[in-house]
């Protein structure tokens, strides 16, 4: 080979070294969230548990089959929205079409559950136990919540994680220790993390480890999303955010793999927006709020409440 062939064999790898980093610095997010065009996918239905309003669903899949624990709302309830949350179990073998059981898997029975219900839960599986965060709400305080399970259908309580606390919501659990712990996101005005030896016992860090910021899609509020995902980068977490109208629009946000607390990068801009009707007008109006994220059949599959009135799906490939 001559001088001019390697030095232009040099560049090009050059060239190419360069591209592939600029890529990996950009590519960071789960990108490209594309949603189905015949949203929503899970409606209300009956006149008993899930007949007013179906959102918030968490997802884990298996490969073959895809698992939806999903909210469910009576009319049985108090205050405003007049229901009583339960949650309930559906399958799908394309992510789309669901089965759904015909009671709840997991109903109020505790003091701290009732009479408002169980809330928006988020699964992760760890050796052979599903773990289930869920919001407890007795009318008047929300309290972060947790249960376990070896199949998905029948439920122990495990009680308050943090029952010392006050409000606490939205806890996602990243399902690979890091340093020899486990650790959580939770909180819906601040995200904090919290770390536990065995799964039950959490101690939370003081300092909020991502915040709302000022002129942003996610200027009032941040609360996590789905379970986190460790990545080649890092440790990613979609999250909601939402905006001084109260606007709920979806982010991600990266941080350090060998410690959770510290914030990496984030995005600037949404990446799932309330643009359709039942998303603009529904219970709660301009709301997409995203719990649910599973892959099946190489694609990934993030579920989400639409107006907390019922369930989309959006659709990704991957980085």
């Amino acid at each position: 080979m001559n001088k001019s062939n390697i030095y232009q064999s040099l560049f090009l790898s050059l060239f190419v070294a360069i591209l592939l980093a600029g890529c990996n610095q950009q590519g960071w997010q789960l990108s490209s969230f594309q949603k189905y065009d015949r949203n929503p996918i899970i409606t209300p239905r009956g006149s008993g548990w899930e007949s007013k309003d179906v959102f918030n669903p968490t997802a884990w899949s298996d490969g073959d089959t895809l698992y939806m624990l999903y909210r469910a709302e009576d009319s049985a309830g108090i205050g405003d929205w007049n229901g009583t949350s339960r949650l309930g179990l559906a399958t799908s073998t394309d992510g789309i079409n669901f089965n759904r059981l015909e009671e709840p898997v997991l109903e109020p029975s505790e003091p701290w559950e009732l009479p408002g219900g169980v809330e928006d839960p988020r699964v992760v599986k760890i050796d052979d136990t599903f773990y289930l965060t869920y919001t407890a709400y007795d009318g008047e305080t929300a309290r972060l919540a947790l249960a376990t399970s070896p199949d998905l259908k029948t439920w122990e309580k495990q009680g308050l994680i943090f029952p010392d606390s006050g409000w606490t919501k939205s806890g996602a659990i990243l399902p690979h220790k890091v340093n020899g712990k486990w650790w959580m996101y939770y909180g819906d005005t601040n995200i904090w993390a919290a770390h536990s030896e065995d799964l039950l016992h959490w101690k939370a860090i003081e300092e909020p480890v991502l915040e709302p910021r000022e002129g942003y899609f996610d200027s009032r509020l941040v609360e996590p999303g789905p379970q986190p995902l460790m990545t080649n980068q890092g440790i990613l977490l979609l999250y909601n955010g939402a905006d001084q109208n109260l606007v709920y629009e979806s982010g991600q946000a990266l941080f350090d793999a060998n410690d959770p607390k510290k914030l990496i990068k984030r995005s600037e801009t949404s990446f799932l927006k309330p643009d359709t009707q039942l998303e603009q007008e529904g219970q709660v109006p301009n709301v997409v709020f995203i719990e649910g994220l599973a892959r099946l059949n190489n694609t990934w599959f993030l579920y989400y409440g639409m107006g907390d009135s019922g369930i989309g799906v959006a659709f990704s490939t991957g980085w």
